[in-house]
C-alpha cells in the first residue's frame, strides 16, 4: 500500500538527479569563477592605483565625511562577484527548471548595469564638483573678490545635487519626482541668480545710465 508512492518518489529523484548534479557543478564552478575575478579586479585596481587617484581627487574624503570608507577596487570587485554569482544562479535554476526563480534573477541582472552606471555618475560628479570648486575659488581669489569659499562651495554642491539626481534617475528611483525636483531646482537657481545679479548690479547699472545721459547731453 505504501510501497508504490515511495517507489514513485524514488524514481522521480533518480530521474531528477542528473539535473541536481549539473546544477551543483555549475554553481560551484560559477562561485569559483566569481572569487577569482573578484581577486583579479582588486589586484588590477591596486596596480593601477585607482584608490590613490580617488584620494588625490578628494573622492574618498567626500564619502568619509558621510561615514563611508570607500575602496573603489573592492567596490568594483564586489559588483563583479555578485554579477557572476547571479548569472551562476540563473544557469543553475534554469537547469533545475525553476522558471519563476530564473525570470526573477534575469530581471536582477538587467538592473545591475543601472547600478554600475549610477556609481560611475556619482564618482564622475564628485570629481567634477571638486575640480569646479578649486577653479571657482582660484578665479575668485585671483579677481580679489570676497566670499571665495562660499561661491566655490555653492558651485560644488550644485553639481553634487545634480549628480545625485542623475544617479537616482538612472536607478529608476522615483524618476518623475526627481525630474520635477530637478526642474524646480533649476528654476530656483535661475531666479536666485537673476535676483542676485539684478540687486547686486543695480548701482552699477544706474551709474552707466547716468554716464550715458551726460554723454548725450554734452553732444547736444
Amino acid at each position: 500500500m505504501f510501497q508504490e508512492p515511495f517507489l514513485e518518489l524514488w524514481e522521480s529523484l533518480i530521474a531528477y538527479l542528473p539535473q541536481i548534479l549539473g546544477a551543483l557543478v555549475v554553481f560551484f564552478v560559477g562561485m569559483l569563477l566569481a572569487w577569482v575575478l573578484s581577486k583579479a579586479i582588486q589586484q588590477v585596481a591596486q596596480v593601477l592605483g585607482i584608490d590613490q587617484l580617488a584620494a588625490h581627487f578628494e573622492i574618498k574624503a567626500f564619502f568619509e565625511k558621510m561615514g563611508i570608507r570607500l575602496h573603489i577596487g573592492r567596490l568594483l570587485a564586489w559588483i563583479v562577484k555578485w554579477f557572476c554569482i547571479i548569472v551562476t544562479l540563473i544557469a543553475a535554476t534554469d537547469i533545475l527548471g525553476w522558471d519563476q526563480v530564473t525570470g526573477y534573477l534575469q530581471e536582477v541582472v538587467r538592473y545591475l548595469p543601472n547600478v554600475m552606471i549610477a556609481v560611475i555618475i556619482l564618482l564622475a560628479g564628485i570629481l567634477l564638483a571638486n575640480f569646479v570648486r578649486r577653479v571657482v575659488k582660484s578665479a575668485v581669489e585671483a579677481a580679489k573678490l570676497e566670499s571665495a569659499d562660499f561661491l566655490a562651495s555653492t558651485a560644488k554642491w550644485a553639481i553634487l545635487i545634480f549628480t545625485f539626481m542623475a544617479a537616482l534617475v538612472q536607478l529608476q528611483i522615483a524618476p518623475d519626482l526627481i525630474r520635477v525636483l530637478f526642474t524646480g531646482l533649476v528654476a530656483m537657481l535661475a531666479l536666485a541668480g537673476g535676483l542676485a545679479f539684478g540687486l547686486g548690479g543695480k548701482e552699477h547699472a544706474s551709474r552707466v545710465l547716468d554716464r550715458l545721459r551726460r554723454d548725450i547731453s554734452s553732444d547736444r
